[in-house]
């Protein structure tokens, strides 16, 4: 009955896949059938539903630092924050070492704005751009950016993936960057030199772009729109809390907007809401975004998944599962089978959030250090989710960028990182 059930749930994944549906229809009736599954296990109907909302309460602090996350998206756009910091970053690219820097200046954004798609759909944008003036082929630009946004995705203080895997852990965001980028050094490293020789060998022309003048139609660039990344910076390096954090964060950027740029207060109320919106064209093509409105579906993927997790332990749903997996890491390592199991979750999920939630549910028994847990999710489920080429982890920053499918096979720092912590588990051995 068991595997019945979740061979429905994984089939309702992939028919919304294929007919191009919200993946949230599978995942509300997922929680049905878990519900029904319950119900004939002999749970009555109010324990099941308790059952379900426990699992939310589990991350209810998440949910509202992605209301946070909106916030500050949005009122970054409206300061000029973002514009000033692609424009600084813009002049660094080179054609020789376009690669080298695409893949540097996305990872520096995407660990501003911890988000993968925002920091494709800005930096990424433009380095994309820049590559088509420069004759770069675009396979290669994507393979980039793709490694790049995901670098600051993996371990930013801001980033969605980075903080539900501290709340579904219970461990500090901050202890666990530390140790990430002590496991991401080599990947970082290497990746650096294979973006910097294809960067050598690959075609290329000396075309350059004048972002200053593009940005300058919208906003006034003045170095005090910095002034809210900085403010998160110092604040994350502090340890001060990431909730706090990004509310100064906020706070520093409503004068700017309000003063610097002139947007009026009730405009900016809206853009808080509902995101970002230029009044330049070809601004608003790289800019508009962000807003409370822009974390709903996350937010809503995360609900839903949550309220699996208690249902699923109290049930019994997912013991043999568990088992299975437990063998395979007896007979390998724990993070092989972690990674595997990241692999056919990320195939089933096709998104990075419900992914990282299986595989928490699914191994979290395999590590009883929470600090270990969360590190391993990070390196296995965070990274491995983009590289499915039917996930919308990876295919929304390609589709951003214009870059084909099979420009996963050259985001190098993504299977880099786990072939990593691979060949140093054996070495432990």
């Amino acid at each position: 009955m068991g595997w019945l059930v979740l061979g429905l749930f994984c089939g309702g994944l992939v028919a919304c896949l294929l007919l191009n549906v919200s993946i949230l229809y599978a995942l509300g009736a997922g929680l049905g059938l878990f519900l029904l599954y319950g119900r004939r296990k002999g749970f009555p109907w109010a324990e099941l539903v308790r059952m379900a909302l426990d699992g939310v309460k589990t991350v209810k602090n998440i949910l509202i630092t992605f209301l946070l996350i909106g916030v500050l998206t949005a009122l970054w756009r409206a300061a000029g924050t973002i514009p000033v910091i692609v424009c600084w970053a813009a002049r660094l690219i080179r054609p020789g070492v376009f690669l080298l820097m695409a893949f540097l200046l996305n990872a520096g954004v995407s660990v501003l704005t911890g988000t993968s798609f925002g920091t494709a759909a800005t930096m990424g944008v433009i380095c994309a751009t820049m590559g088509g003036v420069m004759g770069v082929p675009v396979i290669l630009t994507g393979g980039a950016v793709l490694s790049g946004v995901f670098f600051g995705d993996r371990c930013s203080p801001v980033s969605t993936s980075a903080l539900l895997v501290a709340e579904l852990t219970g461990t500090s965001i901050f202890d666990n960057i530390k140790r990430m980028l002590k496991t991401a050094l080599v990947p970082f490293l290497v990746s650096c030199a294979v973006y910097f020789l294809l960067g050598l060998l690959s075609p290329h022309g000396e075309g350059t772009m004048d972002l200053t003048a593009l940005f300058a139609r919208e906003f006034r660039l003045s170095p005090w729109a910095a002034v809210p990344a900085a403010v998160i910076l110092i604040l994350s390096l502090l340890r001060v809390n990431v909730k706090l954090a990004m509310g100064a964060s906020i706070l520093a950027a409503v004068p700017l907007c309000l003063w610097l740029q002139g947007r009026a207060p009730l405009a900016l109320l809206q853009t808080a809401l509902t995101g970002f919106v230029a009044a330049d064209a070809d601004v608003a093509a790289m800019l508009n975004g962000g807003g409370v409105t822009s974390m709903l579906r996350v937010a809503a993927i995360v609900c839903l998944s949550s309220s699996y997790s208690v249902l699923f332990r109290k049930t019994g749903l997912l013991d043999r599962v568990r088992q299975a997996i437990g063998r395979l890491a007896g007979r390998t390592s724990p993070f092989f089978a972690m990674l595997l199991t990241s692999t056919l979750a990320g195939m089933v999920a096709c998104n990075q959030s419900l992914t990282i939630l299986l595989v928490h549910q699914l191994c979290r028994s395999l590590r009883p250090d929470p600090s270990d847990l969360a590190l391993d999710l990070e390196d296995t489920a965070v990274v491995v989710a983009p590289l499915v080429p039917w996930s919308i982890a990876g295919a929304v920053p390609l589709s951003a960028v214009g870059a084909p499918g099979v420009s996963v096979l050259l985001a190098c720092y993504l299977y880099l990182l786990p072939v990593w912590r691979l060949c140093c588990t054996r070495q432990r051995k």
